[in-house]
């Protein structure tokens, strides 16, 4: 086995995109049923086996005629025919045109024997069987004769098409049942690491377990890029189990992509397989995120180490390896979807590695993009969905400078700036709020972080607590806030003082919510009550320390046993079944940015706060 890994000379994109290149994905060919064809590349070529239409048919309701009986003929000097009978689209004539008669057609339906031409009803006057026509036709007129759409034997479609509703359409009017296609290129799909837990089970967050992201979006990614995602099971850091997992995969697929276990720690062995049972082709990339990236083949597949992070295995599948799926499956190359923006903040960077910065659109009043980092980290998985694309940052690059002009990748076409863009204090009351807008983006930042957001002027709006940041305010409201206690209350907790003078452990939110300054502020209360100072009552407090980011957490915490007491709001102890101790009411603020204020989005979101009262009015502590 071999020694632990170093990444000692890191390979550069360039040097990354060729190895992959010469990675053998060949998947073959397959027969689909031409309602399974959509979005399938054809493996060979199709010709024609009948003519389109196989008859002569009108292309106009009227009347099948014998041009010879309408020469000459005029709005002034019309010719009179007789009427023979009629005929209908799916059915066979069952009469002939003659010197001197026509028969009724519709349009689609077959021209019946003697007749080379339709003249249409418009042109025509009938009584009885009596047909007069004003208008003079010449052979063909009003007809579309057989295989003047198809002729038999033509080449109507080559290896290579994208097959979409137009070339179905067409094949089906040929009568193709079913066609061959590019197979699919297999991916097997091998989440590591000791900690991960499929959705569904049950996770152990004391013994470090999370659930398995990597499996779910990097299938749903290879589905997007004509792959068929193949899920295998998960493998620990066990290096016997890793490696029957891996050569199961590699045996049943054309490439396996394994995310984790890439880095140079001692616990990361899926280079060792892969170095043990097939080949090692590259170790480590010169990019930020997704540096440990691993090259290589196994068993007959081409194999792609990702990183564990969901961030950095993402980005790094869409920029190295989607490509050569969509390649193997026939597909063209992806459009680029790029747009152009202004950096909204200035953005330090001087790693000396190519960044693929995460980053989200938003645009001012005026209508132009604005660009701004998101990046929470390579383990946030709201990363994957508050970013929009990402800025491609050359490895000499030290800072982007605010309003620079930089080159966005979206993550597809479709991708838009959001409608409106809010940032700060989480807040039951807003996310209802949210959910009557078209296409918004709220950040959870806390209060004083969006306070200091919408002053630099990036957010359209920032919902903040108490008297705290500056803009035009649209609402405000008021929420209960307290301490959450398990059905009933065991012990006895009444309020603040409690916490200082009991033998209570509490569960706190992080310094940058809105909840916190209120229970500062009561603290801050209290000292001065007792002549004391804030600082040594928090000291006093068991668990002051033990700070969570989520409304729900603290509540959370009590309802698993972790703490007597939470720090939460009324409207999370009646949503959890939580006693609730009563300790003040916190106003919440929606302010916007005052450049942005006609902006279509924001004015949306006015319009749904003018409905406060209904949007609040079943929320068990707020009040508008």
């Amino acid at each position: 086995m071999s020694d632990r890994k170093q990444f000692r000379d890191l390979a550069s994109p360039e040097q990354a995109r060729e190895v992959i290149a010469g990675l053998d994905l060949s998947p073959g060919v397959e027969r689909v049923d031409l309602d399974d064809a959509d979005g399938r590349v054809l493996a060979d070529r199709i010709d024609a086996r009948l003519d389109v239409p196989g008859f002569d048919r009108a292309k106009v309701d009227g009347y099948a005629v014998r041009a010879a009986d309408t020469f000459g003929a005029s709005e002034t000097d019309p010719v009179d025919l007789d009427c023979v009978g009629d005929i209908h689209a799916g059915s066979e004539p069952d009469v002939s045109v003659d010197d001197g008669t026509c028969a009724e057609i519709s349009t689609g339906a077959p021209v019946p024997p003697g007749a080379d031409a339709v003249v249409m009803v418009e042109r025509t006057a009938r009584e009885g069987d009596a047909v007069t026509v004003r208008t003079s036709l010449a052979p063909g007129d009003g007809v579309m004769v057989a295989g003047a759409d198809v002729a038999a034997g033509d080449r109507v479609l080559g290896p290579g098409t994208l097959l979409t509703s137009r070339e179905v359409g067409l094949l089906a009017a040929l009568g193709v049942e079913s066609v061959p296609v590019r197979a699919k290129p297999k991916v097997g799909i091998v989440s590591t690491g000791d900690e991960l837990v499929r959705p569904g089970g049950e996770v152990r967050h004391r013994a470090g377990q999370i659930y398995d992201v990597n499996s779910y979006s990097i299938a749903a990614a290879v589905r997007d890029a004509g792959g068929e995602p193949v899920l295998y099971p998960h493998a620990g850091d066990d290096y016997e189990e890793l490696e029957r997992v891996l050569r199961d995969a590699a045996d049943d697929c054309d490439l396996v992509l394994s995310s984790g276990s890439t880095s140079a720690s001692a616990v990361d062995v899926v280079y060792q397989v892969v170095e043990e049972r097939g080949e090692l082709l590259l170790h480590g990339v010169s990019v930020k995120p997704g540096k440990p990236m691993l090259l290589g083949e196994m068993g007959g597949a081409a194999y792609v180490g990702l990183p564990g992070y969901p961030v950095s295995a993402l980005t790094i599948f869409r920029a190295f390896v989607a490509p050569k799926i969509r390649d193997a499956a026939g597909l063209p190359e992806q459009r680029s979807a790029t747009v152009e923006g202004r950096m909204a903040v200035r953005e330090r960077y001087g790693e000396g590695r190519t960044r693929l910065m995460p980053a989200g659109l938003v645009e001012s009043g005026d209508g132009e993009t604005l660009v701004y980092p998101v990046d929470k980290g390579s383990g946030a998985t709201t990363s994957l969905v508050e970013a929009d694309g990402t800025v491609t940052v050359d490895a000499d690059t030290e800072y982007l400078d605010e309003g620079e002009t930089v080159d966005v990748e979206l993550f597809s076409p479709d991708v838009r700036p959001p409608s409106v863009f809010a940032v700060g204090e989480r807040d039951p009351g807003f996310d209802r709020v949210l959910d009557r807008l078209s296409n918004p983006r709220f950040l959870g930042l806390g209060s004083r972080e969006g306070a200091r957001r919408l002053r630099n002027g990036v957010p359209d709006l920032a919902v903040t607590t108490d008297n705290r940041g500056e803009g035009e305010e649209l609402a405000s409201w008021t929420r209960e806030w307290g301490l959450v206690v398990p059905a009933g209350n065991p012990l006895a907790v009444s309020g603040i003082s409690d916490l200082v003078d009991a033998d209570v452990t509490l569960s706190n939110r992080t310094g940058a919510s809105g909840l916190r300054d209120a229970l500062d502020d009561a603290l801050a209360a209290l000292a001065e009550e007792r002549d004391g100072d804030r600082r040594a009552l928090a000291e006093n407090i068991d668990g002051y320390e033990r700070e969570t980011k989520g409304t729900e957490s603290p509540a959370r915490a009590v309802l698993e046993g972790d703490a007597d007491a939470g720090l939460a709001l009324r409207a999370t102890a009646d949503r959890l079944g939580l006693e609730f101790v009563p300790v003040g009411e916190q106003p919440v603020r929606a302010l916007a940015n005052p450049e942005r204020v006609e902006k279509p989005g924001v004015q949306e979101l006015a319009g749904a706060l003018d409905d406060l009262e209904d949007v609040l009015a079943d929320l068990a502590g707020y009040e508008a």
